[in-house]
C-alpha cells in the first residue's frame, strides 16, 4: 500500500531534537517510523507543504479547471501541472498522514493552498446539473481510503467538549474538505499546552506519542487483516 506522509507547519525542525521545532512534525514523523517498521514494504510518498507550499488558486487556474479536458487550451496544462500532480498522489496514497498544527483557530494557509489545489471538479469531484438538486458527488469514496491528522495547539480544552472546543476549526474543516471528495475514514491525535509549556506541555506530548503508537497498531493490523482476506479472495 501507499502512504501519504504530508507536514504543514512553519517550523522546520521536529520538537525535543531541533530549537523552536515543530511538534506536528515530531508527531508525523514518530507515526511514519513505526509504520516503515511495521510494514517494510509500503511506499511512502513525503510532501512538505509548510516549507513548500503550493502555488495559490488564481483566475487562470479557476478557467483552466472548470473547462472541459477536450477543449483546454495549451497554456491551462501549464496553470493546471501543480495540481494534476498533487491529485494524482492523492489518489495513489491509501493513508494520508498529516501534521496540522492549529493557526488562529484553523488550519496553516500552507495546507489551505495545498486542499485547494486538490479539490477539482472531474478528479476529485463530479459535478452534472442534469442530476438535479444534488448535482456534486465524491470521486474517492469506495477507494479504502484513511486519513490521519496529527495537531498540536498552543492552548488545552480544544477537543470535542472542551472549555474552547468551539474555537477549533482545525479538524472539523479537514473532515468537511475530505469528506466532500469521499475521504470520510478519519483519526485524530493532538498535542495541547504548547504555549505553556513545561510539565502540561510534557504530559500532553508523552501522552500524544503513546496515542500515535496505538494508532499505528490498529491501523497496520487493520490493514494486514484486509490484505489477508483479499488475497483469500483471490
Amino acid at each position: 500500500m501507499n502512504l501519504l506522509h504530508i507536514d504543514t507547519s512553519a517550523r522546520p525542525g521536529l520538537s525535543g531534537i531541533d530549537p523552536h521545532g515543530s511538534h506536528t512534525r515530531r508527531l508525523s514523523a514518530r507515526f511514519v517510523e513505526r509504520w516503515r517498521q511495521a510494514r517494510l514494504n509500503d511506499r511512502i510518498d513525503y510532501l512538505d507543504v509548510g516549507q513548500h507550499p503550493p502555488a495559490h488558486v488564481n483566475g487562470r487556474w479557476i478557467h483552466a479547471a472548470f473547462t472541459p479536458p477536450a477543449e483546454r487550451e495549451p497554456w491551462m496544462a501549464e496553470a493546471l501541472a501543480e495540481s494534476d500532480r498533487l491529485v494524482d498522489q492523492l489518489i495513489a496514497a491509501d493513508l494520508i498522514v498529516v501534521g496540522l498544527p492549529m493557526y488562529n483557530f484553523s488550519v496553516p494557509a500552507q495546507f489551505k493552498a495545498y486542499i485547494d489545489n486538490i479539490v477539482r471538479v472531474g478528479r476529485t469531484f463530479g459535478f452534472d446539473r442534469a442530476r438535479g438538486a444534488v448535482p456534486y458527488w465524491p470521486m474517492l469514496a469506495d477507494a479504502g481510503k484513511r486519513m490521519v491528522l496529527l495537531g498540536a495547539r498552543g492552548d488545552h480544552g480544544y477537543g470535542p467538549g472542551g472549555r474552547i472546543g468551539h474555537l477549533n476549526h482545525v479538524e472539523s474543516s479537514v473532515r468537511a474538505v475530505f469528506g466532500y471528495i469521499g475521504i470520510t475514514d478519519v483519526y485524530e491525535v493532538a498535542v495541547e499546552s504548547d504555549e505553556f509549556g513545561g510539565e502540561e506541555l510534557a504530559q500532553s506530548l508523552g501522552k500524544a506519542e503513546q496515542e500515535v503508537d496505538r494508532l499505528v497498531s490498529q491501523l497496520s493490523g487493520t490493514v494486514a487483516n484486509e490484505l489477508a482476506a483479499d488475497a483469500a479472495l483471490a
